[in-house]
């Protein structure tokens, strides 16, 4: 069944789309705090990294640390396991880029005027006009950084998206019904070729987690690619870069046991030696 991922300004009534759509199509709804409790159970140091990403926005040294590259690793793994379970709402600021592509996700942004924004948070928040506004306006350049740092993309880029709605131009149960005629189109586009693909990025994504959260790796550099194209050559390829020759053995052995019958490709090159490592699974 289609899955529908929203991202959304704040307080443009995103969530309140998100919640109506899941509670029309029985769909489950996945927010921010539940992957946030998923990373409470990987550790709560993750959970913390998850609460704060937003503002913290990481310095050039902070990229290369191992706990941002293992929070941004496992949120995107977290939430493609759970698109893997289709009828599902994402409310997820990226999930337009993790799910592109993929036929039957229907990737939806939210926005509205500033004083529309404004007007909803007065009514829910004893705030002044101008601190509300403060708050949106902060909000939206700490979302817009967090994106383009992880992505190198803007997050309000229209091309990225399949729908964008305007609630203060439209009602929501109009926004609701066009996005539930939408989704029940996007049903007919499951085929096992698409869900294949989707389950290739999802494990791909499971194993660059798995190795990147492991402290006791030199990793400097890693990344998981799915062969997703036509599913021809169907399998994995991970490429990386340690600075402990002996972990190349070891991330090899980790990525083939993740991999379980996925074919997988190995290519991890130690900093200090210009031996490249090669092990190629079948």
């Amino acid at each position: 069944m289609a899955i529908l991922t929203i991202s959304r300004q704040l307080e443009s009534g995103g969530k309140d789309l998100g919640r109506a759509v899941a509670k029309l199509l029985g769909y489950e709804y996945i927010n921010r705090k539940k992957i946030f409790d998923d990373m409470s159970v990987a550790g709560s140091h993750w959970e913390e990294w998850a609460r704060h990403f937003d503002e913290r926005f990481p310095n050039v040294w902070e990229r290369y640390d191992w706990s941002y590259r293992g929070f941004i690793a496992l949120n995107q793994s977290y939430l493609l396991q759970y698109a893997l379970k289709d009828r599902v709402v994402l409310m997820a600021r990226d999930g337009q880029f993790l799910l592109k592509g993929i036929p039957y996700a229907l990737r939806v942004r939210t926005e509205a005027p500033m004083e529309f924004r404004v007007e909803r948070v007065l009514q829910q928040e004893g705030l002044s006009r101008e601190m509300a506004r403060w708050m949106l306006e902060k909000v939206d350049n700490e979302m817009a950084r967090a994106v383009y740092l992880v992505y190198g993309k803007n997050w309000d880029d229209r091309k990225e998206f399949d729908r964008v709605f305007d609630l203060s131009t439209q009602p929501l149960n109009e926004i609701v019904d066009a996005v539930r005629d939408v989704l029940l189109e996007k049903d007919k586009l499951v085929t096992e070729e698409a869900r294949k693909v989707l389950q290739l990025r999802a494990l791909a994504a499971k194993i660059k987690a798995e190795l990147v959260v492991d402290p006791t790796l030199s990793i400097s550099k890693l990344d998981v690619t799915p062969k997703e194209e036509g599913l021809v050559e169907y399998g994995l390829i991970v490429r990386g870069i340690v600075y402990n020759r002996e972990d190349i053995k070891r991330i090899q052995e980790a990525a083939q046991k993740l991999a379980g019958e996925t074919p997988i490709e190995v290519e991890i090159h130690s900093r200090w030696s210009p031996r490249l490592s090669q092990w190629q699974y079948k």
